[in-house]
């Protein structure tokens, strides 16, 4: 039996009074959701106004000496026309006349975009009745804005050691001289992680306007299927390439504590969405693909050397041309005498012509330097393909049947994943081919 849910509602699921009722009757469904994480409130309808950017535009504003009245005054009305909606208690134009105020005053962009989730979260643990949490006393941020993972884990156990249920701002913590740090868009779901692991939970919700995964990218496959479960490092795959449903660095946290983490739906409470784990599940049958999804907007600078595998440190050598410049490699196929390192193009070209001079000193006349752009990276992933022969076979035949040309290929030691390369225009008609050869 669970003993301790942790919680997380993303923006949408917080974009009104109506979206708080939800919240709570999803809340009272399982008396062990004790702990609860809280975006700022998202959209209501197409064309509505994120808090979130709503924050960012009066930072903009004021930080260049105008006017901030009519964008905070939109934000002003969204956590109002809540608190009336639900007949609160709490003072909050008093909390929005302190934030409005160090906006004007100069605070920072951090600490102003923060402001949107700490707003939420004293509606949300009025409503409950539940204990607020600042995030800023709990998750703690190098000088330098990374995470302290150690110190954050010694302070959220000691916040909520007592077990009494609690609601923790996402997005937010502070450094240790109180100024206070946000994580990258996305971040409330870094914080669920955190108070997950903190707490031990049995379960992380992470309640959304989606019923879990799908199978590929619906605005190209009509329809794709579910993905009713899937691993940490499945997931890990499917989410660099594209996949965006969970904030990526959210899986860390949880994986590691192996606590896994639940996709639901707000508005389909009963559905039960997709549960991500450590280990497989035990499966009656593991369906070959998990899930397939792709990027744009690679390059691929091919080095071709006589005697390349003999000479002891030529890949080192290229990979610290590319760290001088601040350019991380995705993926690097090697033959016996060539190497191909796959770069994001935005990164490479305020560089290139840089970046491909001094690898062409480091070939130093034995061989070729030649750069190959406008390519598409496309990640086929499954824990099943391991014990399924000729998977390889599959995909590849459905591209030739779809008159594909491959470009690049990789596979992973894991053999989790298959990468194909593969030209900007073959995008779309490659995710097809490959989703429909698995999955009908």
């Amino acid at each position: 039996m669970l003993e301790c849910i942790v919680t997380k509602f993303g923006g949408s699921s917080l974009a009104s009074d109506e979206q708080f009722r939800k919240v709570r009757s999803i809340l009272e469904l399982e008396p062990t959701r004790r702990y609860l994480v809280p975006s700022a409130p998202g959209k209501r309808f197409d064309g509505d106004d994120k808090v979130t950017d709503l924050l960012y535009v009066c930072y903009n504003l004021a930080s260049t000496g105008k006017p901030i009245a009519e964008p905070f005054g939109k934000i002003r009305e969204r956590y109002l026309s809540i608190a009336r909606g639900l007949h609160l208690k709490i003072d909050i134009e008093r909390e929005l006349d302190q934030v409005e105020a160090g906006i004007r005053i100069g605070k920072g962009r951090d600490w102003c975009a923060s402001r949107g989730e700490y707003l939420c979260g004293l509606l949300m643990a009025d409503y409950l009745g539940w204990r607020f949490v600042d995030a800023a006393e709990g998750i703690v941020f190098h000088d330098d804005g990374r995470l302290s993972d150690s110190k954050t884990q010694e302070k959220l156990s000691r916040l909520l050691s007592d077990g009494q249920s609690a609601v923790i701002p996402g997005f937010y913590g502070a450094k240790e001289n109180g100024e206070v740090c946000t994580f990258s868009r996305g971040g409330s779901d870094i914080t669920g992680a955190l108070v997950s692991r903190a707490v031990g939970a049995d379960v992380y919700e992470n309640w959304t306007d989606v019923s879990g995964f799908l199978m590929a990218d619906p605005r190209i496959i009509d329809g794709p299927a579910e993905i009713s479960s899937i691993t940490y490092k499945e997931l890990r795959e499917l989410s660099h390439m594209g996949a965006s449903v969970l904030h990526e660095d959210a899986m860390f946290p949880v994986h590691r504590a192996g606590i896994p983490t639940n996709i639901r739906n707000t508005n389909k409470p009963y559905h039960p969405g997709t549960m991500i784990s450590r280990n497989a599940p035990q499966e009656v049958s593991v369906p070959t693909i998990t899930g397939i999804a792709g990027h744009k907007g690679y390059t691929v600078i091919n080095i071709e050397k006589n005697m390349m595998n003999s000479e002891v440190g030529f890949g080192r050598k290229v990979l610290a041309v590319l760290e001088e410049y601040g350019i991380s490699f995705e993926h690097m196929p090697t033959g016996i005498d060539s190497m191909c390192v796959v770069v994001k193009s935005d990164s490479l070209i305020p560089h290139q012509e840089e970046v491909i001079r001094r690898i062409e000193e480091l070939v130093d006349g034995q061989g070729s330097v030649s750069v190959m752009d406008q390519l598409a990276i496309i990640a086929t992933v499954g824990r099943g393909m391991v014990h399924n022969c000729g998977t390889a076979a599959r995909l590849f035949s459905a591209m030739s049947r779809a008159r594909i040309n491959v470009r690049m290929i990789d596979q992973g030691s894991s053999e989790l994943s298959i990468i194909v390369g593969v030209n900007e225009s073959d995008f779309e008609a490659t995710i097809h081919a490959i989703y429909h050869e698995f999955v009908g």
